[in-house]
């Protein structure tokens, strides 16, 4: 992740003063002083840009006033960055002239000047402030030095000059961003200096910069350009190829391995370089071999002049036209030309090379020729023939270029050719550019953006699959096409959010196609992909035997093997047509490699993930078990095994493997796209946790790209992945790119630490689909049902039974009514009895015995019953009840029929008109659609549009409705203010003419996510009533959801009863996953969105060049709650498609603060609360070697109790971090309680300081005696601790030593694996283990 940040203008040091005269310089005369100024990175050592050095001035002083040099230069810098380890050093220089007349140049001292946040630039229109720069003994070179570590200016090494210092002034100058083009970036300019392309200043300043004009433009077309190549194109591509295809066998050291370099494409780099740097990119255009061209067609269209140079000889030739429209009549302005080619490698499958489109290997770029040209100051339209230049002349963009080639290296028939031609000069040159070259008549700039952003980024193009269209002719879209192809293969970018090398195609979707950014992706997630083998071989072999599943394809032969470390040339439209449209994804969880440092990791873990749109996954526990009788060390693998149930581990079913099975069946219609760019693009994002104490352990993010199988049966591939765990100060700006690529900014209070690497493999096995027929229930609406139709969507209500349409014969069984209303089926005496009556037989059934037994006493009460002699009259009484109550029910069935029937008789007319639409819509994704409304009377209307559902809306901006019309290619009319919105109205009206037909557009878009129920179906209605509340139609839109991608993940510990807040730091927009192809005129708009409304989410519009962040606050619930919601992330005003979404995880803690010293122990306790349950629970923390919990184990805490938990601190490094202190049920692994420890830790004092040399790799460390003197009158015990128990043992870890008296204390030294230097500290403590003093031993390991 690159953090960019831009400053408009830095004017530094506008006043310079120097108070001092350097022992070093007393007593010589003539002396002058200048100041040197360089940037410098203090996170890596390095100094970068040039040095700008002022005017040498001389040494003034006055009486009673301290000596004093006055520069007063203004110093300017453009800048995007603003970090906190880049700064400026700025040097004192003396020029002592000796005694033979040459001058001394002497370093008087340097001082260092921070560019960063915290200092922040006055504005021109503020009253500057004087501020004062230290200065220090030495050279800057000292920065160098390897002890010199952040923050410098503390450093024990770094001596201040007493009483000489330099005033400088900081204030941005926006005046600069106008000429901001025609300044480097990253470069110390002063404003004296000469820059070609502003105007120089006149009057009482020299200073060009403090209120810079530009010089006027001109635009200059180059037209009918054409490259002769020597001696012919044919020839000179022949011997180009042959000599790097020999370069290429040398390097693999074999033979001819049947493939051979291929030319893909030839580019031409036109820019207009001002003497410092290109005004603007260059362009970059396809030139085609002429034959090419003859060869398509007859003629050319217009009327070029490509005869080649000499006679009919073959040349490259440019179609287009050429503009340049930010020339300059200055001498300094020229064109540079810049000559490339692309070559690549195809594969050769049975003697046939594959398509164009697809390499075995990534194609890569030369330099081939380049040139420049200086268009004359007055306005002609000429012919301009320029040499290509070659070999290892300087050029322009400093860059290594093919040589020139000699005629001894060509073959007979070359060196007969005589093609040379004499410029004015009379020098001879053998290969050539010729264009036409005219300026523009018309001052006004008309632009053609010609798929310039191609080239910048193609990965955003293939991300978004950008329909792109072209008014030009079908050769333009073919050159057009061919570049898309080679940056494709050039593109060292994965198409992107949340770790993240990516496909060659974008992070557009993305700091990756990032998505981003959607065919090449560069997430990011919080840290980058780091998948490298570092496991030695002895402990690969040692794996081996452990007898892992091995993935078979359908022949039952083993997958492809494919290296992860080898760059992924991939082919989307190769991976489509594959015939194996079933994907069975497998995951395999191999073993875990713990750090050495890392001695505690712990017995038991589990992993958490979500692969594409299935649920989330929480893996089984898994036991770390080291592979066989191998002791276990810090490089050796420990294998994974599978906890079951009852806590036992069956050692012969090694790891834990998971199938994902991805099938046309399980894929809605055009989702299995989406699902080759999810594998292509995105990272899976796995996080590790302690399945004892619920802690995570840190998170590892794999490549999913290495996944396509290219019409391969099946593949494989095995990685190691470093599990990461990244820890943020409490104000820490959070950064949402790649923090661990090396090289990459190291943000502000941001640190990454590595617990070990996951050994993992994964493979994809392709099957062919058995049922070639889909449900229609399972296909996504075509992009034709983007306009509904009231005549043609599905009705309930065919219309009757006279209706012709009711042509079929419908069957069903007939219901009661008391079954259909509950209501009714209450007021019936007969369906109570029949409900009872059945309530009893089902219950009789459940039980035989029981039943029997009634059967029996109904026997024999019938019986007795017959026997009365009044059972004949109580039996005639029942009949007549009976039917009385019968009566009954029909009168209340016939009054149920009277009150509904108008109701059905509506309802049914309602499904006449009603009209349904299936939409399947996903989280944050704007679905877009347009009824098509018919007046059916012979009046007008003024139509009401009812819809009471929040996330379904009518598009009622012009604006945003065209939009949406150009992003779904609708091509409906659009109509202007056709909705009439007043106040008091509280739903759009429209007006309808008789019979006349309107489309109304809609918006389904939903921000709501519920994580824990299941997608439903939802209906949703619209009404289109008239003045009188009569309906003329009804549209029901039926929104079944879908499961949606997470693209990145961020998980905070925060508080309990507090507010967490956050800034989340953008990538720079044109590398954002998902983004449009931009240009500079266009407006950046960056909007987020949140799912929880009780969450603060927002951004600030910025310019286009500054960092864009998103704030958040969350109000954080009581511990150990963990909150959850997502964020979307939109680069466009309508806010039609996230281009990432953000999975959030708060976790809220009860908070303690801590201070505390190195070394020393710190007690405290904690109040744990019992819940409404007997639990039985234990304490685990982040960092058991530094803080200790009693009781120790397992104990039982009593519902509503109070637990006193006693914790000992003894921290062993120094600084502000955080531990966390988790209360686990282990018999039902809940966490009960949650405490996050903020603790404060300060240095201690050093008594004494020694220095130890030990030799590496002996094998054997080294013993060494200090002595310590109790400073005590009485006998006193003391224990002795260290920093570093991994390097530190002590011969007894306490010992007595009486009042005033010496003691010798015993030291084993580990022996050294590595050249180095290391600090360790040795405590003394007393009894109450408080510090009675600290040693400091420098230990060198060589």
């Amino acid at each position: 992740f690159k953090n960019l940040t831009k400053v408009s203008l830095s004017s530094i040091c506008s006043q310079l003063s120097f108070f001092s005269v350097q022992t070093l310089v007393e007593g010589m005369v003539d002396v002058n002083y200048q100041l040197r100024l360089n940037l410098f990175d203090t996170s890596y050592s390095h100094f970068f840009g040039r040095t700008l050095k002022s005017s040498a001035r001389p040494l003034k002083s006055a009486p009673g006033q301290p000596a004093k040099v006055l520069f007063n230069e203004a110093v300017y810098l453009q800048t995007f960055l603003n970090y906190t380890h880049i700064v400026i050093i700025v040097e004192v220089v003396a020029f002592v002239k000796k005694r033979d007349g040459t001058q001394n140049v002497l370093s008087c001292g340097f001082g260092i000047l921070p560019l960063n946040s915290r200092q922040q630039p006055t504005s021109d229109t503020t009253q500057p402030q004087v501020k004062r720069l230290n200065l220090y003994h030495g050279t800057p070179r000292a920065l160098l030095h390897p002890e010199l570590k952040d923050p410098i200016e503390k450093n024990r090494l770094m001596t201040l000059i007493e009483g000489s210092h330099i005033l400088y002034l900081l204030r941005t100058h926006p005046a600069l961003e106008k000429v901001m083009h025609l300044v480097p970036e990253n470069m110390l300019i002063s404003g004296v200096e000469t820059i070609p392309g502003i105007v120089q200043p006149y009057g009482g300043t020299n200073d060009a910069l403090k209120k810079p004009r530009i010089l006027k433009s001109t635009i200059f077309h180059l037209d009918e350009l054409s490259i002769q190549l020597y001696p012919t194109l044919e020839k000179f591509e022949e011997e180009l190829v042959e000599l790097l295809n020999a370069d290429r066998l040398n390097k693999v050291w074999h033979g001819t391995d049947g493939n051979t370099i291929i030319i893909q494409e030839r580019r031409l780099q036109v820019g207009v370089h001002n003497g410092w740097c290109f005004v603007q990119k260059p362009q970059v255009t396809v030139v085609i071999p002429s034959i090419t061209m003859r060869g398509k067609s007859g003629s050319l269209r217009r009327s070029f002049s490509h005869r080649s140079l000499s006679g009919e000889n073959e040349s490259l030739i440019l179609r287009s036209r050429i503009q340049l429209t930010e020339m300059v009549h200055h001498p300094a302005f020229a064109v540079v030309f810049q000559l490339e080619y692309v070559f690549s490698v195809p594969t050769i499958t049975d003697g046939k090379a594959n398509t164009a489109t697809s390499f075995s290997e990534t194609a890569y770029m030369h330099t081939i020729r380049w040139a420049v040209w200086n268009p004359p100051l007055k306005a002609a339209t000429s012919t301009v023939t320029l040499p290509l230049h070659g070999g290892s002349l300087a050029n322009p963009n400093n860059l290594l270029v093919y040589k020139v080639p000699s005629t001894a290296m060509s073959s007979l028939e070359v060196r007969s050719a005589q093609f040379w031609h004499i410029l004015q000069n009379g020098t001879s040159y053998q290969q050539l550019l010729r264009f036409v070259f005219r300026i523009h008549a018309n001052s006004t700039l008309r632009r053609v953006i010609l798929c310039n952003c191609f080239v910048n980024d193609l990965s955003q193009i293939c991300q978004r699959d950008a329909k792109v269209f072209f008014s030009h002719s079908t050769v333009a879209s073919f050159l057009l096409l061919q570049l898309s192809l080679s940056q494709l293969a050039l593109s060292s970018r994965y198409l992107s959010i949340s770790h993240s090398d990516r496909i060659t195609l974008q992070e557009h979707f993305s700091s990756q196609l990032s998505p981003f950014s959607m065919t090449s992706v560069q997430y990011t997630d919080c840290h980058h992909f780091h998948s490298r083998s570092v496991t030695s071989r002895a402990a690969l072999a040692q794996m081996r035997t452990v007898g892992f599943p091995e993935i078979l394809d359908d022949n039952k032969e083993l997958a492809e093997v494919l290296d992860p470390q080898d760059a992924a040339n991939l082919n989307l439209q190769k991976e489509e047509a594959d015939y194996l449209q079933c994907n069975e994804i497998i995951l395999q969880f191999l073993a875990f490699t713990r750090i050495p440092q890392d001695s505690l990791w712990p017995r038991l873990i589990y992993f958490s993930f979500q692969f594409y749109r299935f649920p989330p996954v929480i893996t089984r526990q898994l036991q770390l078990v080291k592979a066989g009788s191998v002791e276990a060390s810090g490089n050796m693998p420990l294998i994974l095994i599978p906890v079951n149930k009852d806590g036992s581990i069956n050692t012969a079913s090694p790891g834990l493997e998971l199938k994902y099975m991805v099938e046309p069946s399980f894929l809605k219609q055009g989702e299995q796209r989406w699902f080759i760019r999810y594998l292509a693009m995105q990272t899976l994002q796995i996080d590790v946790w302690d399945a004892e104490s619920l802690l995570l352990m840190g998170s590892a993010a794999v490549e999913l790209k290495h996944l396509l199988r290219q019409t391969r049966s099946a593949v494989q591939v095995t990685h190691e992945l470093e599990v990461i765990t990244t820890e943020f100060s409490q104000d820490a700006p959070m950064p949402s790119g790649d923090l661990t690529r090396h090289g990459a900014v190291k943000p502000f209070g941001v640190t990454t630490l590595t617990k070990g690497r996951l050994h993992m493999r994964l493979g994809n096995i392709g099957e062919r689909h058995v049922s070639e027929q889909r449900k229609s229930s399972h296909s996504l609406p075509s992009s034709h049902s983007r306009v509904i139709s009231s005549h043609e969507g599905p009705s309930g209500f065919p219309g009757g039974s006279l209706s012709n349409q009711n042509v079929k014969v419908l069957k069903g069984e007939a219901q009661r009514l008391s079954d259909l209303d509950s209501e009714l089926a209450s007021l019936l005496v007969t369906r109570l009895k029949e409900s009872s009556i059945s309530v009893q037989q089902g219950r009789n059934e459940m039980d035989a015995v029981r039943q029997r037994k009634l059967e029996r006493m109904l026997a024999v009460r019938q019986f007795e019953s017959s026997n009365s002699a009044s059972s004949s009259r109580s039996h005639i009484l029942g009949r007549r009840e009976e039917r009385i109550q019968h009566t009954r029910d029909l009168q209340i069935i016939e009054a149920y029929r009277e009150q509904t029937k108008t109701a059905s008789i509506v309802n049914m007319l309602h499904q006449a008109i009603t009209t349904q639409y299936t939409m399947y819509a996903t989280l944050g994704t704007a679905e877009f659609f347009e009824f098509s409304l018919k007046n059916p009377h012979n009046v007008q209307h003024t139509i009401t549009i009812e819809c009471e559902h929040p996330e379904l809306s009518i598009i009622i901006n012009s604006r945003e409705w065209r939009h949406f019309k150009n992003l779904t290619n609708t091509l409906t009319p659009l109509e202007e203010d056709m909705f009439l919105v007043q106040g008091g109205i509280i739903f759009p009206q429209v007006y309808l003419r008789p019979k006349e037909t309107v489309h109304i557009p809609f918006k389904f878009q939903t921000f709501s996510a519920d994580h824990y129920v299941p997608p439903q179906v939802v209906a949703v209605k619209v009404h289109f009533k008239t003045e009188d509340g009569k309906p003329i139609a009804i549209l029901q839109v039926n929104v079944e959801s879908q499961p949606y991608v997470i693209d990145q993940t961020f998980r905070f510990y925060h508080p309990e009863f507090t507010f967490l807040k956050k800034s989340i730091r953008l990538p720079p927009w044109h590398t954002m996953p998902g983004t449009h192809v931009q240009t500079q005129t266009d407006e950046l708009q960056i909007n987020v969105r949140c799912s929880d409304s009780n969450i603060i989410c927002e951004t600030k519009k910025m310019d286009r060049n500054e960092p864009q962040d998103v704030f958040l606050k969350v109000s954080c619930g009581p511990s150990p709650q963990i909150n959850k919601f997502f964020i979307m992330v939109y680069m466009d005003l309508w806010l039609a498609t996230p281009i990432q979404i953000w999975q959030f995880y708060i976790h809220s803690l009860n908070r303690v603060d801590v201070s505390c010293v190195m070394g020393q122990l710190s007690q405290l306790s904690l109040v744990l609360r019992g819940t409404q349950a007997v639990r039985t629970v234990a304490a685990y923390t982040s960092h058991p070697h530094e803080l200790q919990v009693t009781p120790s184990g397992a104990f039982v805490l009593p519902p509503h109790s109070v637990k006193d938990l006693h914790l000992t601190l003894r921290p062993q490094r120094d600084g502000n971090r955080c531990i966390y202190l988790n209360v686990v049920d282990i018999e039902y692994r809940q966490l009960v309680a949650s405490w996050l420890m903020y603790v404060a830790c300060g240095q201690p004092f050093i008594s004494k300081a020694f220095e130890v040399t030990i030799p590496v790799r002996e094998g054997k460390g080294s013993t060494k005696r200090i002595s310590y003197t109790n400073l005590y009158p009485t006998k006193r015990v003391f224990f002795l601790r260290t920093n570093r128990a991994d390097l530190l043992r002590y011969k007894e870890d306490y010992f007595e030593v009486g009042g005033g008296e010496t003691y010798s204390i015993g030291l084993r030294f580990a022996p050294g694996q590595a050249p180095g230097v290391e600090e360790i500290l040795i405590f003394i403590n007393d009894q109450e283990e408080k510090n009675e003093a600290t040693f400091c031993v420098k230990v060198t390991y060589q």
